[in-house]
């Protein structure tokens, strides 16, 4: 975000301004300052920071850069949603913007690529490449061109939120505190494939909401899916949710539709069956396809049987509505390839 050697200011903390305040000498009350002009006005240069003195100003100025960064570029879907290319250091990540008539929702990313190896998703094609940190991963709706529009947060963009968790909890805790961007959040929700010690720290650190990604409700099946389901068993996951006074905070359970291997009646009554007393509601996403994985699409009446039999069982079951398909901007479709300084 900067070509200077200077540290960043956006995205700290609330603490972490307090930490920059005292190094520089600065009153304390100095960080909720900059904290009001970083988050909620939303300022791009130290001098629009005017409750603060000139001498502070060109102290804070002289040790670091606010690190505020457009985008490269974006593609646009013929659904109006919207692909945005970000810079990452030498590299980049991609945000989709979904507008809809009562809300419009950023989907953010956490990492350059993921290291979890889901086999139907493009970005653990990609591989791992590196943390966002917490002001890159704000970065990417501080600089939507749409930002004002933004209503809810999805961390289901690239890579696993989870494995990068100090940047996640401090951009979580920007997003939703007073002193931040002030969100409630239960505009915001935390997609994970169920990484158990980060899932403890998670629920005590926020009160955000929960996406765990299943896609078969059988260790076995949900293994060739899903490989670290033999590190993290889904089933310890959903007993961690049990043993959590989740309380207020929903819980949807992602799963992904695909022809023949995880959408028959026999996987709708087992699915139902471990999820049980836990308030979930199951997310049914129609399955896109991607290169060298043999999956193929359930047909939409089987998807529709499906969420019928589980609303029979006493589970809220609804279908995600694809979006962006045609710019890859869809469920399990983001990557980038390339490094970022290379043409879009």
């Amino acid at each position: 975000m900067s070509k200077s050697n200077k540290e960043l200011l956006f995205g700290k903390t609330l603490g972490e301004l307090k930490y920059v305040t005292d190094n520089l000498g600065l009153p304390t009350f100095a960080a909720g300052q900059i904290a009001e002009w970083l988050y909620r006005h939303r300022v791009s240069s130290f001098d629009d920071m005017t409750n603060l003195s000139k001498t502070a100003r060109n102290a804070i100025s002289e040790a670091y850069d606010i690190g505020i960064a457009p985008p490269l570029s974006f593609s646009e879907s013929t659904d109006g949603t919207k692909k945005y290319l970000y810079r990452t250091g030498d590299r980049s990540v991609e945000t989709a913007w979904i507008p809809d008539a009562k809300r419009g929702t950023l989907c953010v990313s956490t990492q350059v690529g993921c290291r979890r190896g889901c086999r139907f998703c493009m970005t653990a094609r990609q591989g791992f490449q590196g943390n966002l940190s917490a002001g890159q991963i704000l970065n990417q709706y501080r600089s939507l061109p749409e930002a004002s529009e933004v209503t809810h947060f999805v961390f289901m963009g690239m890579g696993e939120p989870l494995d990068n968790l100090d940047a996640v909890i401090a951009s979580l805790e920007i997003l939703t505190s007073e002193w931040g961007f002030g969100f409630s959040p239960k505009k915001v929700t935390v997609s994970t494939i169920g990484i158990l010690d980060g899932l403890e720290r998670l629920l005590e650190a926020t009160e955000c909401r929960l996406a765990l990604s299943l896609h078969s409700p059988y260790p076995d099946e949900r293994a060739e899916l899903i490989p670290y389901e033999r590190r993290y068993p889904m089933i310890d996951v959903l007993e961690l949710f049990r043993r959590s006074n989740l309380g207020k905070r929903r819980l949807t359970v992602e799963y992904l539709m695909l022809d023949g291997q995880n959408d028959t009646p026999r996987h709708s009554a087992q699915l139902a069956r471990i999820l049980e007393g836990l308030g979930a509601r199951v997310n049914l996403i129609p399955y896109h396809p991607i290169p060298d994985f043999e999956g193929r699409p359930s047909p939409p009446k089987r998807i529709e049987s499906f969420r019928d039999d589980l609303n029979r069982r006493g589970i809220t079951a609804t279908i995600r509505r694809s979006r962006g398909l045609d710019i890859d901007a869809a469920c399990g479709l983001l990557s980038t390839k390339r490094p970022a300084n290379s043409t879009p």
